[in-house]
């Protein structure tokens, strides 16, 4: 694809968005432009051929998508930044800021801008986000040019924008929940006898191969579980012990708390 895109605010995940672009073969380095106050930061996409610069205006002048990866505290700070280069006939402004809604974004851009909130989490580096997609109605054809984009990145569902912060809190915050998982099922391959890289490697591979499962077959994850259960055997004896720990319920709770905390956010904002 040409099309040129600015990444503004490039910490953790707006680098890697670039790094996923840049991995996917869909999108030439030559047209993507990095911003950050510290550009120590990002000098090391340079070797990429990926322009960088901590000046917003510029890079959003050198864009036709704008992917604005700031935290919701900067966000009117940023938008203002760079507002007055927005073209509503060239740019499509795409926004990942937790908690910062479509019309408030437009109440600081001032403009009939072209809206996108998306919601990617660290996995689109190497193109294995899940990214929740949301927009106005009457923006659909910028929706779907977005939709493009990130599913180079990885898997993509368009939801409606009220489902935008509990995607946050399912699918970014969830990563996390489910690299911890991973540590923890490490940690038990150690007490069993496996030396810790070694189990690292068992137990990421084997949460691949479950993920992997789920989303091929289709099915529901309990119909692969009962595949591999049997009477009285080791399996089933492992899962009733982590629902006596509350292995569930802990993992639900870790969601909804995630949840409501991105409510919070955007009551105060």
């Amino acid at each position: 694809m040409k099309t040129k895109i600015s990444i503004i605010g490039a910490g953790n995940l707006g680098k890697a968005i670039a790094h996923g672009l840049v991995k996917s073969d869909s999108f030439s380095s030559e047209n993507l432009v990095l911003t950050r106050r510290n550009l120590s930061e990002i000098n090391a996409f340079k070797t990429l051929g990926i322009q960088v610069t901590d000046n917003n205006s510029f890079a959003v002048k050198m864009s036709d998508l704008v992917i604005v990866c700031v935290g919701p505290q900067d966000a009117e700070q940023v938008l203002t930044s760079f507002k007055e280069e927005l073209d509503s006939k060239k740019h499509i402004l795409i926004s990942t800021m937790t908690g910062i809604s479509i019309n408030k974004i437009k109440s600081i851009v001032g403009q009939q801008i072209p809206i996108v909130r998306v919601m990617p989490n660290i996995a689109v580096a190497i193109c294995e986000s899940m990214t929740c997609i949301a927009s106005l109605d009457k923006d659909t054809h910028s929706l779907e040019a977005v939709k493009k984009i990130f599913d180079q990145l990885g898997q993509t569902l368009i939801v409606k924008e009220d489902l935008i912060a509990p995607a946050t809190a399912l699918c970014g915050s969830g990563l996390a929940f489910f690299l911890r998982a991973v540590r923890a099922a490490s940690q038990g391959g150690t007490e069993i006898g496996f030396h810790a890289e070694e189990a690292i490697l068992l137990a990421a591979q084997t949460a691949r191969g479950a993920a992997s499962l789920t989303i091929n077959s289709k099915m529901h994850p309990e119909s692969e579980i009962d595949k591999v259960t049997t009477p009285k055997g080791i399996t089933i004896s492992g899962l009733n012990e982590m629902e006596h720990q509350g292995f569930s319920s802990a993992m639900i709770r870790a969601i909804v708390r995630s949840a409501n905390k991105i409510e919070d956010i955007i009551k105060k904002s």
